[in-house]
């Protein structure tokens, strides 16, 4: 009898382990590299593997979920067009980036855009308030982290005056980045003051919530738009510098950009689809060309920044955001500079810095020294040699945990937001970046990236000859892992 119920349950392990290896081979989407790395996992760890593959190794997301962003997608109005800026760039050497970035939201570049660089996070959240507090009609916000420190308050204090004069007030916080803040007194007060609070990606019990979707896909925008004209992108997130929650590796440095003109609409697009996914109410008339509130906001200058909004997540069907950092890099011709938290790149984008260092392009990566994830650390500098060799220059900021996300292509053309160089970007989360067009931009720009390599160690060809064998292996052992998503 013993031996019956252990033959049964070897047939059904071989079967299920089957069946999991045939879902690894046949998912769409997957490169190579995370295909061996999931199907060894299955076959030497059957029953670990197999429960860690059906938790975790797909992006999926609840099926009711999937359809509401397919209708959302279907049904928000898409702006309109401008032909001749899309010919212009188009004819231009950086027609690559735009004319992919056009594709992933069907959001096409804007003109007549007016960018504004905070000096620095504290400033940023003094302005995101001012701007609160000079709203007129509707305050839409959209973060992964708020805490319930000075800078969360003073959003959260700024959002209460705008409701209580009338304004139209709509919040969504991450469920798992700002759990704390959600839990906390402070969110009951959002809403007894009539701002439309809700939580992005609720968890829900764990045991369900990993059966239905993976418990770690987030919405890691940073998003504030007010008034339908005027839209905040970058990489902060509401919280104080000295980021409460990790304070070893204070202080946060973060890069915040404030938007004027045409390109806040779309940004509006972005937040209406998270909006709507949230069952939040229909705001799909703010983004027509007509609507009450596009008719009185002020007219666009003809002169100013070309920009477009690029909004991904694991609801597209494929990792769009890695295209576009990808296609970016192919278009750098003389120098490109990066500033990354987290860098743990896929085959794509490892290839494409190899290659831009190796085909003349003066390549500068800017990484933190200190990192609160020391998976990441550990993987991102098992790529440093081979960068290094390729021409690729790499600095390791020191004073705090460098969080800026910045690409700068000669000068001219940049792009900034939320989204790390990681896979959890490529493939995990729900990120905000925006791609814009104008040299007075990119210069300030790079000075900021200058001040950061101001500050920062460069790694040499000889401090990566001193590493140790043991730490070598470890770091290669864990950067051998990144596939396992």
């Amino acid at each position: 009898m013993d031996r019956d119920i252990g033959y049964v349950s070897t047939l059904f392990l071989l079967l299920l382990e089957g069946i999991v290896l045939l879902r690894v081979m046949l998912r769409p989407q997957r490169e190579p590299a995370s295909r061996i790395a999931w199907a060894i996992a299955v076959i030497v760890i059957p029953i670990g593997g197999i429960v860690a593959y059906l938790l975790l190794g797909e992006p999926r997301i609840s099926a009711s979920r999937r359809a509401r962003f397919a209708d959302i997608e279907q049904h928000l109005p898409h702006p309109e067009e401008s032909r001749a800026l899309t010919a212009a760039l188009d004819a231009g050497p950086y027609a690559a980036p735009f004319a992919l970035a056009r594709s992933v939201n069907g959001l096409p570049p804007t003109e007549g855009n007016r960018p504004h660089l905070s000096a620095d996070s504290m400033s940023a959240i003094r302005e995101m308030a001012a701007d609160i507090d000079a709203a007129q009609s509707t305050v839409h916000l959209g973060f992964y982290i708020w805490l319930a420190d000075g800078n969360g308050v003073r959003i959260k204090d700024a959002l209460i005056r705008a409701a209580r004069r009338g304004v139209v007030v709509r919040v969504l916080a991450d469920a798992l980045g700002s759990r704390g803040f959600i839990r906390s007194r402070h969110w009951q007060e959002l809403r007894d003051a009539g701002v439309d609070a809700r939580v992005a990606l609720p968890v829900g019990g764990l045991i369900w919530t990993l059966i239905r979707g993976r418990v770690d896909l987030r919405n890691h925008r940073k998003q504030l738009i007010v008034d339908n004209r005027i839209a905040w992108c970058g990489s902060q997130n509401l919280a104080d510098p000295e980021f409460r929650v990790k304070p070893r590796f204070a202080p946060w440095v973060d890069l915040m950009t404030r938007w004027e003109g045409p390109v806040a609409r779309h940004w509006q697009f972005i937040f209406a689809s998270d909006w709507h996914a949230e069952n939040g109410d229909d705001i799909s008339a703010l983004l027509q060309e007509d609507g009450d509130e596009a008719s009185a906001s002020p007219a666009p200058v003809s002169a100013g920044v070309a920009a477009q909004v690029i909004g991904t997540g694991p609801n597209l069907a494929y990792p769009a955001m890695t295209a576009c950092f990808v296609a970016l890099i192919h278009a750098a011709r003389r120098e490109l500079v990066i500033t990354t938290p987290y860098f743990v790149p896929n085959e794509q984008l490892i290839f494409a810095l190899l290659a831009a260092g190796r085909r003349g392009v003066d390549t500068v990566m800017i990484l933190p020294r200190h990192n609160d994830s020391r998976f990441v650390s550990g993987a991102s500098r098992s790529y440093y040699a081979d960068l290094i060799a390729a021409g690729v220059r790499i600095y390791e900021y020191r004073p705090g945990l460098l969080h800026a996300k910045t690409m700068v292509v000669d000068k001219a053309v940049g792009l900034v937001g939320s989204a790390n160089l990681d896979r959890r970007s490529f493939e995990l989360n729900f990120e905000n970046n925006i791609l814009f067009h104008d040299p007075a931009l990119a210069a300030q720009v790079r000075a900021r990236q200058d001040s950061y390599i101001a500050q920062s160690t460069p790694i040499t060809a000889t401090d990566i000859n001193n590493v140790t064998i043991p730490l070598r292996l470890w770091r290669n052992l864990l950067a051998m892992m990144s596939p396992l998503l």
